[in-house]
This record gives structure tokens, C-alpha cells and sequence, in this order.
């Protein structure tokens, strides 16, 4: 099989199967495993596919800069965003993450709501300024512009003196296997370190993101309490993390 003809066997393998197991592929093809990893870094150096230990999964389409992520899946961020203001009860503290979804959350809420909103991104607490009763706590340190987000050590302390009842946290890959992914190491530290400052952490990822995969672990499963999506119920990813016992919110 020329090189060529193995790349589109690749590509429509991660698109049929969601993942691919470089050990099976080599059986299958009948050539090496080396020559199977050498297709998927080009692979993923096209941007293709998320290499991980014995394979690769499809990449998130959710690793673009924050304008471009503005205009990917829309409407399933509106639906997702719903969801998770509804979580939101009078009175309670919420820590919001940044990113595109958690904007949409920001809008969701409702105006004359009650609570105090802790969050490491300058464009969510913008976007609550014109709600009165809502508190404002926003976390400092180095901009990580690409999400628009505060991150690294500074930020990592401001985050570990705070508390709260709720944090809803953006990903950029919801994986079975891989966990909750993002694109970035100092931003998935962030994200852990406001996650442990919550009595309960859900997961915001609509339709796309689920069964990708990004570069680094945010966190596993165990240390959430749900995933708040879109993706249609019957998804074969949704259900093995049903299987798995991860509760899920519909936001269909």
C-alpha cells in the first residue's frame, strides 16, 4: 500500500472508529509498527489526528485561537450554557473558567441573579459587569491570550485561596480513554487548581469535542461530577462514559 493510500486509511479509521491502535493497523496492513507511528506524526503534524501511547485519536477542533473558536458550533454552546446556568442557585459561589463556552454561560445567566462569580478570564467578568447583583472576583497573573485567560503561578495561587459551590470548566478534548484534554500545560494546571477549589465540577463541552483528544490531561473522570453536552445520547462515546458512570447532562 503506497503512502498516500495508508494516510486515507488512517484518516478514515479515526473517522469510523474514533481511535487507532498502531499494534492492529500494522497486522492489518502488514508492515511495521515503526512505519504506522512514522504516518502519524506526519499526521499529526498536519494537525490531523492527537498522537497517544500505542496510537492516536482525532484531534479537537477546539485548539484554534479564541476569535476562531467564536464561530465553532454556536448553537451548541447556547445549549450547553443553559444548561449550566441553571446549576447556578441564588446565593451560591461559582467559579467560571474561560473560553468560548464559558462565555456563553456568562450570557445565560440571568440578569438579576444573585451569586458570586469567581474566574481567571478578563472577557467573563466584562460580560457580567452589567449584572448587578452578581460579585466579581477576577483571578490575575500571566495572560495566556490564545483562551484569554489568566494562567501560571500567579494565577495558580490567587486560585488556591478561594472556595466555592459550583465550577463549571471548559476542555478541549472528552475522551473514554484520554479523560478531559486541553491544548495547553500551564492552562490545564489552571484548570485543576480551580477544579479542587469546588464542592462540584462539571464539565462544559459541546458536540465537537467529544471523542477528541488534546495534547494534556486536565483531569480524570473520578474527579468530576458530571459533563454538561449536546452530543446526541446515543453517541458511542456518550454511552461508554455512561457505562463508566459519569452522569450526563443533556443539553439536546
Amino acid at each position: 500500500m503506497l503512502a498516500a493510500e495508508r494516510r486515507d486509511h488512517l484518516i478514515g479509521l479515526l473517522a469510523r472508529q474514533g481511535k487507532i491502535v498502531a499494534k492492529e493497523v500494522a497486522v492489518e496492513l502488514g508492515i511495521s509498527e515503526d512505519s504506522v507511528r512514522r504516518d502519524l506524526r506526519d499526521l499529526a503534524a498536519e494537525g490531523l489526528c492527537q498522537r497517544v501511547y500505542g496510537g492516536a485519536l482525532p484531534v479537537s477542533p477546539a485548539v484554534v485561537d479564541y476569535a476562531a473558536r467564536q464561530g465553532v458550533a454556536p448553537d451548541g454552546k447556547r445549549k450547553v450554557a443553559s444548561v449550566a446556568a441553571a446549576l447556578v442557585r441564588p446565593g451560591s459561589a461559582l467559579i467560571l473558567d474561560g473560553g468560548t463556552t464559558a462565555l456563553a454561560v456568562a450570557h445565560a445567566l440571568p440578569r438579576d441573579l444573585a451569586c458570586t462569580v469567581i474566574t481567571h478570564s478578563p472577557t467573563i467578568a466584562v460580560a457580567l459587569l452589567d449584572h448587578p447583583q452578581a460579585e466579581l472576583f477576577l483571578l490575575g497573573g500571566r495572560v495566556f491570550k490564545h483562551s484569554a485567560v489568566a494562567c501560571g503561578a500567579a494565577a495558580v495561587e490567587a486560585a488556591q485561596n478561594i472556595s466555592a459551590d459550583l465550577c463549571l470548566l471548559g476542555v478541549t478534548g472528552v475522551h473514554p480513554e484520554a479523560g478531559l484534554t486541553t491544548a495547553d500545560a500551564e492552562e490545564a494546571a489552571m484548570k485543576r487548581a480551580l477544579a479542587a477549589r469546588a464542592a462540584d465540577t462539571y464539565i462544559l463541552a459541546s458536540s465537537e469535542k467529544i471523542g477528541t483528544a488534546s495534547r494534556y490531561r486536565v483531569l480524570p473522570w473520578e474527579e468530576v461530577s458530571g459533563l454538561i453536552t449536546d452530543a446526541d445520547p446515543h453517541d458511542a462515546v456518550v454511552e461508554q462514559l455512561e457505562a463508566h458512570g459519569v452522569e450526563i447532562l443533556a443539553a439536546g
